[in-house]
C-alpha cells in the first residue's frame, strides 16, 4: 500500500516542487481546494479530500476535511493491532505526511481596513485541527508547517525515513506555530471585546536575530519582535549599514525612540545605558544635533543618537566626527549616506516615524511572572498645572521647563533634569535620593544652570533639593507636588526667587 500524503497550504511557495518529489518516491497525495488546483495544473497526481471522505465541501469550505476518514487517519497508532483494525473495518488508510499551513489571519487584521466578518473568515479550523492530530501523532506521522523544512523531510525521505528527532522537532513546530496563531486570534478578539486586563495574557512573538551575548559576554540572548506590535520600532527597523545590533544596542536603540517622539519640533537625542546623556531641539536637524552634543560632550562618546527628521550631509559631517553605535532616523539623504558609511561598524537604522502610537503596552519580565502597564503619554496639557510660588514664571522659564518636563519621564528614577529652551544642560539618574540626583545633574550643568529649570520625575521630600537649586543658579522648578512637606519647598522657593510649578503626576521610571 502506497505511503499517503496529505498537503493543504495557504503559502503555496515551494509547494509544486515538494509534491512532485514526494510522488516520485512513492507517496499517493491527497489535497483540498487551491492547493489541489495547483498541484493538478502542475501535472501532479492529485486524489482530493472529498474522493476520500466521500462527503463534499460544505459551508463555503468550512468544513472539508473535519471526517474520520481524515482525522483517523492521522491519529491511529501505526503499530497498534487494534488502531489497525479498527482503521481496515471503516476502510480508513494511515496517512504518514502532513504539509499543511494556515489562512493567513495575521496579514488579514494588519490590513487598515479590515473588517471583524473579513477577520472572522479568515480563522482556519481544519489546518490546525489536521497540524494538531498530526503532530500529537508524530511518533509515525511527519508534520510539516514551513517551507524551509520541506529539503530536510525530502533528504531523509530519500535515505529511508525522517528520523524520530526530526519528527518531534517538527511537531514541536507545529504547537508553536498554532499556539501562535492562536495568539493572535485572541489578541484581536480580546481587543474587538474591549477587554484591558484578560485573565490570561496570550501574546506570541517571532525570532528576529539570535544575539552574540546577551547584557554580559557569558549570557545567551535572541531577539524577538511581536508581530501585531507597533512598526515605530527597533523589531521594525531597517539597518542599512555597520555590525549586527547587539543586546544592548536593541535596548539603548529603544530608549532613544522612545524620547525622541516626543518632540514635534526637529529633535535630537544621545543615549547611553538607556537613559539619555544630551537633548536638543532646533530649527534642523543638525542645529538640535549641536545642542544634544554640547548637552554632554563626554557621555555621547559610544552612544546612540536618534533624530525625529532625516539626516541631511551637513548633519552627517558633525557625526562623522566622534564615535557613536548607532544612529537613527527617519531618513538618511544619499549625501549622509556617503559620509555615515566610512564608518565601517557604525549601525543606521532607519524607523518608519509616521507609525508611532502611544497605544503599545510596555511588557517587562520579572521571575515568574510578566508586568503589563500603558505607556506614559502624559503631558502638561493633561494636567491640572499649578503656580504654586509668589514669582510667575516667563515665558523663556516656561519652554526650559517643558523641555526639561519631556525629558525626566524617560530618565531612571529618582531622576533629575537641568535645562533651557532647547537643550539638557544636566541629567542626574536612577539615584536612591533625591538631592543626590540634583546634585549630579546640577554639577554636569555647571553654570549653565544659572537662569536655567530643573524638573524632577516625582516630588521633594524636604526643601534640600530646591536649597541646592537655588545654589546653583536655578530659576525655575517643575515638579509633581504631593509631598506632606510641599509647603517647606515653596516656602524655600520664594525664599530665593524661584519660580515653582506643580503638575500633579509623576513620572517614575524603573
Amino acid at each position: 500500500m502506497a505511503k499517503r500524503a496529505l498537503i493543504s497550504v495557504s503559502d503555496k511557495a515551494g509547494v509544486v516542487e515538494f509534491a512532485e518529489q514526494l510522488q516520485q518516491l512513492g507517496y499517493e497525495i491527497l489535497s483540498t481546494g487551491g492547493t489541489k488546483k495547483l498541484l493538478q495544473e502542475n501535472n501532479v497526481a492529485v486524489k482530493g479530500v472529498d474522493e476520500i471522505t466521500g462527503f463534499p465541501e460544505i459551508l463555503e469550505g468550512r468544513v472539508k476535511t473535519l471526517h474520520p476518514s481524515i482525522h483517523g487517519g492521522l491519529l491511529a497508532k501505526q503499530d497498534n493491532e487494534e488502531h489497525i483494525r479498527q482503521l481496515e473495518e471503516q476502510g480508513i488508510q494511515p496517512i504518514d505526511l502532513v504539509c499543511v499551513n494556515l489562512y493567513p489571519f495575521q496579514q488579514t487584521i494588519s490590513k487598515p481596513t479590515v473588517t471583524v466578518d473579513e477577520a472572522i473568515e479568515n480563522i482556519d479550523i481544519g489546518g490546525p485541527t489536521m497540524l494538531r492530530a498530526a503532530a500529537k501523532n508524530h511518533a509515525y506521522i511527519t508534520v510539516i508547517v514551513d517551507a524551509l523544512d520541506y529539503e530536510q523531510v525530502i533528504t531523509q525521505l530519500k535515505q529511508g525515513a525522517v528520523d524520530a528527532g526530526t519528527r518531534r522537532k517538527l511537531a514541536a513546530k507545529v504547537f508553536r506555530h498554532t499556539a501562535a496563531y492562536d495568539a493572535y486570534i485572541s489578541q484581536y478578539l480580546t481587543k474587538e471585546a474591549g477587554e484591558e486586563n484578560p485573565e490570561r495574557m496570550t501574546i506570541t512573538y517571532e525570532r528576529q536575530q539570535d544575539l552574540r551575548y546577551g547584557e554580559n559576554p557569558h549570557q545567551q540572548a535572541a531577539f524577538y519582535r511581536n508581530p501585531l506590535g507597533s512598526e515605530f520600532s527597533v523589531a521594525h527597523a531597517r539597518q542599512h549599514h555597520g555590525k549586527e545590533l547587539s543586546y544592548n544596542n536593541i535596548k539603548d536603540a529603544d530608549a532613544a525612540l522612545q524620547i525622541v517622539k516626543d518632540f514635534g519640533e526637529p529633535a535630537a537625542v544621545a543615549v547611553k545605558h538607556m537613559n539619555p546623556c544630551g537633548v536638543g531641539t532646533g530649527a534642523s536637524p543638525y542645529e538640535a544635533f549641536l545642542k544634544a552634543f554640547e548637552s554632554d560632550s563626554t557621555s555621547i562618546f559610544g552612544g546612540i543618537v536618534a533624530f525625529n527628521r532625516a539626516v541631511d550631509g551637513k548633519t552627517a559631517e558633525k557625526l562623522v566626527q566622534i564615535f557613536l553605535e548607532i544612529i537613527i532616523a527617519p531618513a538618511f539623504t544619499d549625501e549622509a549616506m556617503a559620509i555615515l558609511t566610512t564608518k565601517k561598524n557604525l549601525r543606521l537604522l532607519t524607523v518608519p516615524f509616521d507609525r508611532k502610537t502611544e497605544h503599545e503596552l510596555i511588557y517587562t519580565s520579572v521571575e515568574g511572572g510578566l508586568l503589563v502597564q500603558d505607556q506614559d503619554h502624559f503631558t502638561l496639557e493633561n494636567g491640572d498645572v499649578r503656580v504654586v510660588t509668589d514669582r510667575q514664571p516667563t515665558d523663556q522659564e516656561w519652554d526650559a521647563m517643558k523641555m526639561a518636563w519631556k525629558v525626566v519621564k524617560h530618565v531612571k528614577s529618582n531622576a533629575i533634569v537641568v535645562a533651557d529652551s532647547n537643550m539638557t544642560v544636566g541629567i542626574g539618574a536612577g539615584q536612591m535620593n533625591r538631592v543626590g540626583a540634583a546634585k549630579i545633574a546640577l554639577e554636569q550643568a555647571g553654570e549653565r544652570a544659572r537662569g536655567a529649570s530643573l524638573a524632577s520625575d516625582a516630588f521633594f521630600p524636604m526643601d534640600d533639593t530646591v536649597e541646592a537649586a537655588a545654589k546653583a543658579g536655578i530659576t525655575a522648578i517643575i515638579q509633581t507636588g504631593g509631598s506632606i512637606r510641599d509647603e517647606d519647598s515653596i516656602k524655600k522657593a520664594n525664599e530665593y526667587g524661584i519660580s515653582m510649578v506643580l503638575t500633579g503626576v509623576r513620572h517614575f521610571k524603573h
